[in-house]
């Protein structure tokens, strides 16, 4: 999807999947080639307009990398799968979030998701989408940071996800739903949502 918020010092939420599996017993990290960046990065894109951000989530993750939610496990910090709040859709939180600058005073402001997949994606990368994916170590993964083969602040996110990842419950990521709320749970006095 292309930025939505255009003018000079506007952000754009997006999400990111930061997804490890144990290959010949070691931990390696999910990245692909971003044909517009030529460089090696994280699974993830822009959340749209219609669209929560699970929803797109669900859908970067099936667009970029094959991988269907009920394939992967989302890192949490509790058991506790869903948190009850009262009629809204409750989604998994996220292991981090970054506001960085990508250029033409443009922001995008990151949730970033940790995911765990104990074998490749069933499905394939969507058509006009990099089938250049690759699972590097972290090793891997900080020698292409230094030869800029791999984006800046990959390796160490994916550091951190590594370093922790025994901290974190690790839950079927489809059981947060992908669904919206089907009736408001607050009603405005004044005005309307979105207007005056």
């Amino acid at each position: 999807m292309p930025h939505i918020h255009t003018q000079p010092n506007h952000h754009d939420m997006t999400v990111s999947a930061w997804i490890v599996r144990r290959v010949g017993g070691e931990w390696k990290c999910m990245v692909h080639y971003h044909k517009k960046m030529d460089v090696l990065m994280q699974i993830g894109g822009h959340i749209e307009l219609d669209e929560t951000p699970w929803q797109t989530m669900a859908n970067e993750l099936r667009e970029e990398s094959g991988y269907d939610l009920g394939e992967l496990a989302v890192l949490q910090f509790t058991t506790d799968r869903v948190a009850e709040t009262g009629g809204g859709v409750s989604h998994p939180t996220p292991i981090m979030m970054n506001t960085h600058l990508v250029g033409d005073e443009h922001f995008h402001s990151d949730m970033c998701y940790g995911f765990v997949a104990t074998a490749p994606p069933a499905g394939s990368v969507a058509s006009g989408e990099s089938s250049d994916i690759r699972w590097l170590s972290q090793a891997e993964l900080d020698a292409g940071a230094a030869n800029g083969e791999v984006l800046y602040d990959v390796a160490p996110a994916y550091r951190f996800v590594l370093k922790h990842l025994s901290d974190y419950q690790q839950i079927p990521a489809d059981t947060y739903s992908v669904e919206k709320p089907a009736k408001p749970t607050v009603t405005y006095k004044r005005g309307r949502p979105g207007g005056e």
